[in-house]
Protein backbone atom coordinates (compact mmCIF):
# COMPACT_ATOMS: atom_id res chain seq x y z
CA UNK A 1 0.00 0.00 0.00
CA UNK A 2 1.44 3.33 -0.96
CA UNK A 3 2.07 5.82 1.80
CA UNK A 4 -0.40 8.63 2.27
CA UNK A 5 2.61 10.89 2.43
CA UNK A 6 2.49 10.79 -1.38
CA UNK A 7 -0.95 12.38 -1.52
CA UNK A 8 -1.03 15.26 -3.95
CA UNK A 9 -3.24 18.26 -3.29
CA UNK A 10 -4.53 19.78 -6.50
CA UNK A 11 -6.67 22.90 -6.55
CA UNK A 12 -9.65 22.95 -8.88
CA UNK A 13 -12.02 25.90 -8.78
CA UNK A 14 -15.58 24.76 -8.20
CA UNK A 15 -16.61 27.31 -10.69
CA UNK A 16 -14.28 25.84 -13.30
CA UNK A 17 -16.83 25.16 -16.01
CA UNK A 18 -15.06 26.11 -19.21
CA UNK A 19 -11.66 27.22 -20.32
CA UNK A 20 -10.48 28.60 -17.01
CA UNK A 21 -10.00 25.20 -15.39
CA UNK A 22 -6.37 24.86 -16.37
CA UNK A 23 -5.69 28.44 -15.33
CA UNK A 24 -6.96 27.78 -11.83
CA UNK A 25 -5.00 24.55 -11.52
CA UNK A 26 -1.81 26.26 -12.66
CA UNK A 27 -2.54 29.12 -10.28
CA UNK A 28 -2.53 26.73 -7.37
CA UNK A 29 0.49 24.77 -8.53
CA UNK A 30 2.44 28.03 -8.78
CA UNK A 31 1.22 29.20 -5.39
CA UNK A 32 1.25 26.20 -3.10
CA UNK A 33 0.67 28.20 0.06
CA UNK A 34 -2.94 28.87 -0.84
CA UNK A 35 -5.79 26.59 -1.83
CA UNK A 36 -8.67 27.64 -4.03
CA UNK A 37 -11.17 25.52 -2.33
CA UNK A 38 -13.70 23.51 -4.30
CA UNK A 39 -10.67 21.43 -4.40
CA UNK A 40 -10.07 17.86 -4.81
CA UNK A 41 -7.34 15.86 -3.15
CA UNK A 42 -5.96 13.06 -5.26
CA UNK A 43 -6.14 9.75 -3.45
CA UNK A 44 -3.81 6.81 -4.04
CA UNK A 45 -5.36 4.73 -6.82
CA UNK A 46 -3.41 1.62 -5.88
CA UNK A 47 -4.86 1.06 -2.44
CA UNK A 48 -5.50 -2.58 -1.81
CA UNK A 49 -9.12 -3.61 -2.23
CA UNK A 50 -9.63 -5.91 0.69
CA UNK A 51 -11.93 -8.78 -0.21
CA UNK A 52 -13.08 -12.03 1.26
CA UNK A 53 -14.58 -10.50 4.41
CA UNK A 54 -17.49 -12.34 6.02
CA UNK A 55 -20.65 -10.43 6.79
CA UNK A 56 -23.42 -11.34 9.18
CA UNK A 57 -26.70 -9.96 7.86
CA UNK A 58 -29.52 -9.13 10.22
CA UNK A 59 -32.96 -8.55 8.75
CA UNK A 60 -34.50 -5.29 9.91
CA UNK A 61 -36.96 -2.61 9.02
CA UNK A 62 -35.51 0.15 6.84
CA UNK A 63 -35.23 3.70 8.08
CA UNK A 64 -37.97 5.91 6.65
CA UNK A 65 -36.75 9.44 6.07
CA UNK A 66 -38.63 12.22 4.30
CA UNK A 67 -36.34 14.84 2.78
CA UNK A 68 -39.04 16.80 0.94
CA UNK A 69 -39.54 19.42 3.68
CA UNK A 70 -35.84 20.26 3.79
CA UNK A 71 -35.57 20.35 0.00
CA UNK A 72 -38.62 22.58 -0.46
CA UNK A 73 -37.44 25.05 2.18
CA UNK A 74 -33.91 25.26 0.78
CA UNK A 75 -33.97 25.26 -3.03
CA UNK A 76 -35.39 28.79 -3.20
CA UNK A 77 -32.66 30.03 -0.86
CA UNK A 78 -29.81 28.60 -2.97
CA UNK A 79 -28.70 30.62 -6.00
CA UNK A 80 -26.45 30.13 -9.00
CA UNK A 81 -23.49 32.51 -9.19
CA UNK A 82 -21.78 33.24 -12.49
CA UNK A 83 -18.50 35.11 -12.60
CA UNK A 84 -17.35 37.14 -15.60
CA UNK A 85 -13.92 38.41 -16.63
CA UNK A 86 -12.47 40.21 -19.63
CA UNK A 87 -9.97 37.99 -21.48
CA UNK A 88 -6.55 39.53 -21.88
CA UNK A 89 -5.72 40.48 -25.46
CA UNK A 90 -2.66 39.03 -27.09
CA UNK A 91 0.25 41.39 -27.58
CA UNK A 92 -0.05 42.83 -31.09
CA UNK A 93 3.18 44.84 -31.25
CA UNK A 94 5.08 42.33 -33.40
CA UNK A 95 2.06 40.66 -35.02
CA UNK A 96 2.21 40.26 -38.81
CA UNK A 97 -1.04 39.64 -40.65
CA UNK A 98 -0.25 36.78 -43.12
CA UNK A 99 -2.78 38.22 -45.62
CA UNK A 100 -0.90 41.53 -45.76
CA UNK A 101 2.49 39.75 -45.78
CA UNK A 102 1.71 38.00 -49.05
CA UNK A 103 -0.63 40.40 -50.81
CA UNK A 104 -0.16 43.79 -49.16
CA UNK A 105 -2.80 45.83 -47.42
CA UNK A 106 -4.14 47.32 -50.65
CA UNK A 107 -5.12 43.95 -52.17
CA UNK A 108 -7.75 42.98 -49.56
CA UNK A 109 -11.07 42.16 -51.15
CA UNK A 110 -12.81 43.48 -48.04
CA UNK A 111 -11.41 45.82 -45.44
CA UNK A 112 -11.23 44.13 -42.08
CA UNK A 113 -13.16 45.80 -39.30
CA UNK A 114 -11.28 47.40 -36.45
CA UNK A 115 -10.71 44.91 -33.65
CA UNK A 116 -13.51 45.20 -31.13
CA UNK A 117 -12.93 45.81 -27.47
CA UNK A 118 -12.65 42.49 -25.61
CA UNK A 119 -16.00 41.42 -24.18
CA UNK A 120 -16.53 39.91 -20.76
CA UNK A 121 -17.13 36.20 -20.76
CA UNK A 122 -18.26 33.74 -18.15
CA UNK A 123 -15.29 32.36 -16.28
CA UNK A 124 -16.87 30.29 -13.55
CA UNK A 125 -19.99 28.89 -12.01
CA UNK A 126 -20.81 28.25 -8.38
CA UNK A 127 -23.52 28.43 -5.75
CA UNK A 128 -24.59 30.78 -2.99
CA UNK A 129 -27.09 30.89 -0.14
CA UNK A 130 -29.54 33.73 0.58
CA UNK A 131 -29.27 34.63 4.27
CA UNK A 132 -31.57 37.67 4.44
CA UNK A 133 -34.77 38.74 2.71
CA UNK A 134 -33.11 41.96 1.49
CA UNK A 135 -30.50 40.23 -0.67
CA UNK A 136 -27.43 39.26 1.36
CA UNK A 137 -25.85 36.07 -0.01
CA UNK A 138 -23.02 33.95 1.38
CA UNK A 139 -20.76 31.91 -0.90
CA UNK A 140 -17.17 30.69 -1.14
CA UNK A 141 -14.42 33.24 -1.69
CA UNK A 142 -12.93 31.14 -4.47
CA UNK A 143 -16.22 31.23 -6.39
CA UNK A 144 -16.01 35.01 -6.81
CA UNK A 145 -12.25 35.59 -6.57
CA UNK A 146 -10.91 37.59 -9.52
CA UNK A 147 -14.33 38.26 -11.05
CA UNK A 148 -15.01 41.61 -12.71
CA UNK A 149 -18.76 41.06 -12.63
CA UNK A 150 -20.99 38.67 -10.71
CA UNK A 151 -24.40 37.54 -11.85
CA UNK A 152 -26.84 35.82 -9.49
CA UNK A 153 -29.59 33.58 -10.85
CA UNK A 154 -32.45 32.90 -8.43
CA UNK A 155 -34.49 29.71 -8.43
CA UNK A 156 -37.42 31.64 -9.99
CA UNK A 157 -35.16 32.60 -12.94
CA UNK A 158 -34.71 36.25 -11.92
CA UNK A 159 -31.20 37.57 -12.51
CA UNK A 160 -29.30 40.24 -10.55
CA UNK A 161 -25.82 41.72 -10.58
CA UNK A 162 -24.12 41.21 -7.22
CA UNK A 163 -21.83 43.48 -5.20
CA UNK A 164 -19.05 42.02 -3.05
CA UNK A 165 -19.51 43.27 0.52
CA UNK A 166 -16.44 41.50 1.87
CA UNK A 167 -14.36 38.36 1.72
CA UNK A 168 -12.39 36.14 4.10
CA UNK A 169 -9.92 33.88 2.28
CA UNK A 170 -8.96 32.15 5.55
CA UNK A 171 -12.39 30.55 5.83
CA UNK A 172 -13.09 30.75 2.08
CA UNK A 173 -16.24 32.77 2.77
CA UNK A 174 -17.55 35.79 0.84
CA UNK A 175 -20.57 38.00 1.43
CA UNK A 176 -22.50 39.39 -1.55
CA UNK A 177 -25.48 41.73 -1.91
CA UNK A 178 -28.13 41.95 -4.62
CA UNK A 179 -30.76 44.70 -4.86
CA UNK A 180 -33.84 42.63 -4.15
CA UNK A 181 -36.46 42.28 -1.44
CA UNK A 182 -38.96 39.72 -0.23
CA UNK A 183 -36.53 36.85 -0.75
CA UNK A 184 -36.74 33.49 1.04
CA UNK A 185 -33.58 33.20 3.18
CA UNK A 186 -32.31 30.00 4.72
CA UNK A 187 -32.55 29.61 8.47
CA UNK A 188 -29.27 29.09 10.32
CA UNK A 189 -28.86 26.01 12.48
CA UNK A 190 -26.34 25.35 15.24
CA UNK A 191 -23.49 23.39 13.67
CA UNK A 192 -22.20 22.49 17.14
CA UNK A 193 -25.35 20.44 17.76
CA UNK A 194 -25.16 18.15 14.74
CA UNK A 195 -23.98 14.60 15.32
CA UNK A 196 -21.93 12.18 13.27
CA UNK A 197 -24.34 9.90 11.44
CA UNK A 198 -27.06 12.54 11.13
CA UNK A 199 -28.79 12.92 7.76
CA UNK A 200 -27.94 16.06 5.76
CA UNK A 201 -28.74 17.48 2.33
CA UNK A 202 -26.41 19.31 -0.05
CA UNK A 203 -28.13 21.88 -2.30
CA UNK A 204 -26.32 23.60 -5.14
CA UNK A 205 -25.58 23.77 -8.86
CA UNK A 206 -23.17 20.94 -9.76
CA UNK A 207 -21.93 21.17 -13.35
CA UNK A 208 -24.50 23.95 -13.89
CA UNK A 209 -27.52 21.79 -13.02
CA UNK A 210 -29.40 24.31 -10.89
CA UNK A 211 -31.35 23.49 -7.73
CA UNK A 212 -29.83 20.04 -7.29
CA UNK A 213 -30.42 18.23 -3.99
CA UNK A 214 -28.34 15.28 -2.79
CA UNK A 215 -28.34 13.48 0.55
CA UNK A 216 -25.83 11.84 2.86
CA UNK A 217 -24.78 11.74 6.47
CA UNK A 218 -22.36 13.70 8.61
CA UNK A 219 -19.21 11.60 8.38
CA UNK A 220 -17.05 13.62 10.80
CA UNK A 221 -16.85 16.99 12.54
CA UNK A 222 -13.99 19.46 13.06
CA UNK A 223 -12.03 17.74 10.29
CA UNK A 224 -8.58 19.13 9.53
CA UNK A 225 -7.66 18.09 6.00
CA UNK A 226 -3.99 19.08 6.23
CA UNK A 227 -3.55 16.92 9.33
CA UNK A 228 -5.04 13.91 7.56
CA UNK A 229 -3.09 14.39 4.33
CA UNK A 230 0.12 15.91 5.73
CA UNK A 231 -0.33 18.85 3.38
CA UNK A 232 -0.32 22.63 3.53
CA UNK A 233 -3.12 24.06 5.72
CA UNK A 234 -5.93 25.67 3.72
CA UNK A 235 -6.74 28.40 6.23
CA UNK A 236 -9.16 27.97 9.10
CA UNK A 237 -9.54 24.20 9.03
CA UNK A 238 -12.49 22.78 10.94
CA UNK A 239 -14.78 21.23 8.37
CA UNK A 240 -17.94 19.16 8.54
CA UNK A 241 -17.27 16.03 6.50
CA UNK A 242 -20.19 14.46 4.64
CA UNK A 243 -20.76 11.79 2.02
CA UNK A 244 -23.53 13.74 0.28
CA UNK A 245 -22.71 14.01 -3.43
CA UNK A 246 -20.87 17.31 -3.98
CA UNK A 247 -19.29 18.23 -7.32
CA UNK A 248 -17.72 21.26 -9.02
CA UNK A 249 -20.42 23.93 -9.02
CA UNK A 250 -21.67 22.97 -5.56
CA UNK A 251 -19.14 25.34 -3.98
CA UNK A 252 -20.88 27.98 -1.89
CA UNK A 253 -24.06 25.93 -1.69
CA UNK A 254 -25.97 24.83 1.39
CA UNK A 255 -25.53 21.85 3.68
CA UNK A 256 -28.77 21.55 5.66
CA UNK A 257 -30.42 19.27 8.20
CA UNK A 258 -33.62 17.36 7.50
CA UNK A 259 -35.43 20.32 9.06
CA UNK A 260 -33.93 22.61 6.41
CA UNK A 261 -31.56 24.42 8.80
CA UNK A 262 -28.21 25.58 7.40
CA UNK A 263 -25.32 23.87 9.16
CA UNK A 264 -22.57 24.36 6.56
CA UNK A 265 -21.38 25.95 3.30
CA UNK A 266 -20.09 23.27 0.91
CA UNK A 267 -16.50 24.05 0.02
CA UNK A 268 -14.23 21.12 -0.86
CA UNK A 269 -14.22 17.51 -2.04
CA UNK A 270 -11.77 14.64 -1.70
CA UNK A 271 -11.46 12.66 -4.90
CA UNK A 272 -9.23 10.87 -7.39
CA UNK A 273 -10.80 12.69 -10.32
CA UNK A 274 -12.14 16.00 -9.05
CA UNK A 275 -15.71 14.72 -9.00
CA UNK A 276 -17.79 13.10 -6.25
CA UNK A 277 -16.09 10.20 -4.49
CA UNK A 278 -17.84 10.18 -1.14
CA UNK A 279 -15.86 12.82 0.76
CA UNK A 280 -17.05 16.42 0.88
CA UNK A 281 -16.29 19.22 3.32
CA UNK A 282 -18.32 22.20 4.50
CA UNK A 283 -17.51 25.26 6.60
CA UNK A 284 -19.67 24.97 9.77
CA UNK A 285 -22.56 27.43 9.95
CA UNK A 286 -21.44 28.83 13.31
CA UNK A 287 -18.16 29.94 11.72
CA UNK A 288 -20.01 31.27 8.66
CA UNK A 289 -22.40 33.29 10.82
CA UNK A 290 -19.52 34.84 12.78
CA UNK A 291 -17.61 35.72 9.58
CA UNK A 292 -20.52 37.39 7.77
CA UNK A 293 -21.57 39.27 10.92
CA UNK A 294 -18.05 40.66 11.28
CA UNK A 295 -17.90 41.64 7.61
CA UNK A 296 -21.22 43.50 7.84
CA UNK A 297 -20.43 45.18 11.15
CA UNK A 298 -16.69 45.88 10.94
CA UNK A 299 -15.80 45.44 7.27
CA UNK A 300 -13.35 42.67 8.13
CA UNK A 301 -13.26 39.51 10.22
CA UNK A 302 -12.31 39.97 13.88
CA UNK A 303 -10.03 37.14 15.02
CA UNK A 304 -9.16 36.45 18.61
CA UNK A 305 -5.68 35.12 19.35
CA UNK A 306 -4.76 33.02 22.37
CA UNK A 307 -1.04 33.37 21.72
CA UNK A 308 0.25 29.80 21.74
CA UNK A 309 1.97 27.36 19.41
CA UNK A 310 0.35 23.95 19.70
CA UNK A 311 -0.04 20.47 18.28
CA UNK A 312 -2.34 17.52 18.84
CA UNK A 313 -1.60 15.50 21.96
CA UNK A 314 -0.37 12.22 20.46
CA UNK A 315 0.45 9.00 22.27
CA UNK A 316 4.13 9.65 21.53
CA UNK A 317 4.02 13.10 23.16
CA UNK A 318 2.03 11.78 26.12
CA UNK A 319 4.53 8.98 26.69
CA UNK A 320 7.54 11.26 26.27
CA UNK A 321 6.17 13.93 28.63
CA UNK A 322 4.61 11.51 31.12
CA UNK A 323 1.06 12.78 30.55
CA UNK A 324 -1.48 10.29 31.94
CA UNK A 325 -4.41 12.49 33.05
CA UNK A 326 -5.81 12.81 29.51
CA UNK A 327 -5.46 11.13 26.11
CA UNK A 328 -6.91 13.99 24.07
CA UNK A 329 -6.30 17.71 23.83
CA UNK A 330 -3.96 20.39 22.56
CA UNK A 331 -0.33 20.24 23.67
CA UNK A 332 1.10 23.74 24.16
CA UNK A 333 4.61 23.74 22.69
CA UNK A 334 5.27 27.49 23.09
CA UNK A 335 3.62 30.54 24.62
CA UNK A 336 4.08 33.82 22.75
CA UNK A 337 5.43 36.78 24.71
CA UNK A 338 2.94 39.55 25.56
CA UNK A 339 0.03 37.29 24.65
CA UNK A 340 -3.30 36.55 26.35
CA UNK A 341 -2.10 33.06 27.25
CA UNK A 342 1.11 34.43 28.78
CA UNK A 343 -0.85 36.88 30.91
CA UNK A 344 -3.19 34.10 32.11
CA UNK A 345 -0.30 31.87 33.17
CA UNK A 346 -0.45 29.20 30.47
CA UNK A 347 2.99 27.61 29.96
CA UNK A 348 4.59 25.26 27.47
CA UNK A 349 3.80 21.65 28.35
CA UNK A 350 0.20 22.39 29.35
CA UNK A 351 -2.56 20.38 27.66
CA UNK A 352 -5.74 22.36 26.87
CA UNK A 353 -8.81 20.13 27.14
CA UNK A 354 -11.82 22.49 27.18
CA UNK A 355 -12.78 26.03 26.13
CA UNK A 356 -15.90 27.41 27.82
CA UNK A 357 -16.82 23.86 28.74
CA UNK A 358 -16.63 22.57 25.14
CA UNK A 359 -14.26 19.67 24.63
CA UNK A 360 -11.05 20.34 22.72
CA UNK A 361 -9.73 17.04 21.44
CA UNK A 362 -7.53 18.08 18.52
CA UNK A 363 -6.45 20.90 16.23
CA UNK A 364 -9.77 21.00 14.35
CA UNK A 365 -11.89 21.47 17.47
CA UNK A 366 -9.43 24.05 18.83
CA UNK A 367 -9.70 26.11 15.63
CA UNK A 368 -13.48 25.77 15.61
CA UNK A 369 -13.77 27.03 19.19
CA UNK A 370 -11.40 29.97 18.66
CA UNK A 371 -13.23 30.98 15.46
CA UNK A 372 -16.25 31.97 17.54
CA UNK A 373 -14.56 34.74 19.50
CA UNK A 374 -13.46 38.34 19.01
CA UNK A 375 -10.70 40.37 20.69
CA UNK A 376 -11.83 41.37 24.16
CA UNK A 377 -13.97 38.26 24.72
CA UNK A 378 -13.36 36.41 27.99
CA UNK A 379 -13.20 32.62 27.93
CA UNK A 380 -12.63 29.81 30.42
CA UNK A 381 -9.77 27.49 29.51
CA UNK A 382 -9.39 24.09 31.20
CA UNK A 383 -5.97 22.48 31.01
CA UNK A 384 -3.76 19.74 32.44
CA UNK A 385 -0.42 20.52 34.08
CA UNK A 386 1.66 17.87 35.85
CA UNK A 387 -1.37 15.56 35.47
CA UNK A 388 -3.57 17.90 37.52
CA UNK A 389 -6.61 19.79 36.26
CA UNK A 390 -6.71 23.59 36.23
CA UNK A 391 -9.01 26.29 34.87
CA UNK A 392 -8.26 29.92 34.14
CA UNK A 393 -10.04 32.94 32.71
CA UNK A 394 -8.44 34.55 29.65
CA UNK A 395 -9.22 37.84 27.90
CA UNK A 396 -8.47 37.28 24.23
CA UNK A 397 -6.47 39.71 22.11
CA UNK A 398 -6.03 40.47 18.43
CA UNK A 399 -2.91 39.70 16.41
CA UNK A 400 -1.41 43.04 17.48
CA UNK A 401 -1.61 42.11 21.15
CA UNK A 402 -4.51 44.35 22.21
CA UNK A 403 -8.29 44.01 22.55
CA UNK A 404 -9.29 46.59 19.92
CA UNK A 405 -11.38 45.67 16.91
CA UNK A 406 -9.44 45.56 13.65
CA UNK A 407 -10.38 48.14 11.05
CA UNK A 408 -10.68 47.21 7.42
CA UNK A 409 -7.64 48.49 5.58
CA UNK A 410 -8.22 50.55 2.44
CA UNK A 411 -5.73 50.87 -0.38
CA UNK A 412 -6.10 54.66 -0.28
CA UNK A 413 -4.62 54.56 3.23
CA UNK A 414 -1.21 54.28 1.56
CA UNK A 415 -1.61 57.93 0.53
CA UNK A 416 -0.01 57.84 -2.91
CA UNK A 417 -0.64 57.79 -6.63
CA UNK A 418 1.05 55.06 -8.67
CA UNK A 419 1.87 54.92 -12.37
CA UNK A 420 3.24 52.19 -14.59
CA UNK A 421 6.73 53.03 -15.84
CA UNK A 422 7.19 53.94 -19.47
CA UNK A 423 9.59 51.93 -21.61
CA UNK A 424 11.84 54.97 -21.83
CA UNK A 425 12.00 55.29 -18.06
CA UNK A 426 12.77 51.60 -17.66
CA UNK A 427 15.56 51.87 -20.19
CA UNK A 428 16.95 54.95 -18.44
CA UNK A 429 16.98 53.22 -15.04
CA UNK A 430 18.08 49.89 -16.57
CA UNK A 431 15.19 47.96 -15.05
CA UNK A 432 12.63 45.63 -16.60
CA UNK A 433 9.63 46.48 -14.43
CA UNK A 434 8.48 48.85 -11.71
CA UNK A 435 5.80 51.22 -10.46
CA UNK A 436 6.46 54.94 -9.96
CA UNK A 437 5.15 56.91 -6.99
CA UNK A 438 3.88 60.09 -8.68
CA UNK A 439 2.20 61.84 -5.76
CA UNK A 440 2.45 61.62 -1.97
CA UNK A 441 -0.01 62.84 0.63
CA UNK A 442 -0.58 62.02 4.28
CA UNK A 443 -0.65 58.26 4.66
CA UNK A 444 1.38 55.14 5.32
CA UNK A 445 3.90 55.74 2.49
CA UNK A 446 4.69 59.26 3.68
CA UNK A 447 5.00 58.05 7.28
CA UNK A 448 7.52 55.43 6.15
CA UNK A 449 9.67 58.08 4.41
CA UNK A 450 8.84 57.30 0.76
CA UNK A 451 9.20 60.35 -1.48
CA UNK A 452 7.72 61.39 -4.79
CA UNK A 453 9.46 59.81 -7.81
CA UNK A 454 10.40 56.62 -5.98
CA UNK A 455 10.13 53.52 -8.21
CA UNK A 456 8.87 50.40 -6.45
CA UNK A 457 10.56 47.24 -7.71
CA UNK A 458 9.39 44.58 -5.23
CA UNK A 459 7.04 44.27 -2.27
CA UNK A 460 7.69 41.40 0.10
CA UNK A 461 9.98 39.89 -2.55
CA UNK A 462 7.23 39.98 -5.19
CA UNK A 463 8.00 41.97 -8.37
CA UNK A 464 5.45 44.67 -9.25
CA UNK A 465 4.70 46.26 -12.61
CA UNK A 466 1.37 48.05 -12.07
CA UNK A 467 -0.78 49.64 -9.38
CA UNK A 468 -2.98 46.51 -9.55
CA UNK A 469 0.03 44.42 -8.51
CA UNK A 470 0.62 46.70 -5.52
CA UNK A 471 -3.05 46.57 -4.49
CA UNK A 472 -3.23 42.77 -4.69
CA UNK A 473 -0.20 42.41 -2.44
CA UNK A 474 -1.62 45.03 -0.07
CA UNK A 475 -4.94 43.16 0.20
CA UNK A 476 -3.19 39.79 0.67
CA UNK A 477 -1.13 41.16 3.55
CA UNK A 478 -4.19 42.74 5.17
CA UNK A 479 -6.20 39.52 4.92
CA UNK A 480 -3.42 37.30 6.24
CA UNK A 481 -3.45 35.99 9.80
CA UNK A 482 0.10 37.14 10.40
CA UNK A 483 0.69 39.41 13.39
CA UNK A 484 3.30 41.30 11.32
CA UNK A 485 1.34 43.06 8.57
CA UNK A 486 4.18 44.90 6.86
CA UNK A 487 5.01 45.84 3.27
CA UNK A 488 8.77 45.39 2.77
CA UNK A 489 9.48 47.60 -0.23
CA UNK A 490 12.61 47.78 -2.36
CA UNK A 491 13.09 50.32 -5.11
CA UNK A 492 15.14 53.02 -6.75
CA UNK A 493 15.03 56.81 -7.13
CA UNK A 494 15.56 58.59 -10.50
CA UNK A 495 19.11 59.43 -9.37
CA UNK A 496 19.88 55.70 -9.25
CA UNK A 497 19.92 55.56 -5.45
CA UNK A 498 18.47 52.33 -4.10
CA UNK A 499 16.18 52.49 -1.07
CA UNK A 500 14.38 50.08 1.23
CA UNK A 501 11.29 50.81 3.31
CA UNK A 502 9.14 49.02 5.86
CA UNK A 503 5.49 50.13 5.69
CA UNK A 504 3.44 48.80 8.63
CA UNK A 505 -0.23 48.30 7.72
CA UNK A 506 -1.55 47.76 11.25
CA UNK A 507 -2.68 50.81 13.14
Amino acid sequence: MKSYKNLLIVAVAAAAVGAVSSTVVNSYINKSDSLFADTYISADKNLDNQSGAFFHTVSGRGIETDFTKAAESTVNAVVCIKSFVTPRQRQMNNFIDPFEFFFGPGNRQQQQAEPAEPQQRQAGLGSGVIISDDGYIVTNNHVIDGAERLEVLLNDNRTFNAKVIGTDPSTDIALLKIEASGLAPVQFGNSDDIKVGEWVLAVGNPFGFTSTVTTGIVSAKARSISSATHSQPVGVESFIQTDAAVNPGNSGGALVTTDGLLIGINTMIYSQTGNYAGYAFAVPSNIVQKVVTDIKQYGTVQRAVLGIMFTDLTSEIAKDKGITATHEGIYVSEVIDRSAAKEAGITSGDVITHINGSKVKDKGTMIEQMSKFRPGDKIKVSYIRDNKKYETSITLRNSQGNTEMTKRGEFIDLGCALNKLSDEKKKELQISRGVEVTAIKDGKFKNAGIKNGFVILTINDQPVDSSDDVEKIYQAINQSQSSKKVMWITGIYPTGKQAFYAVPLSD
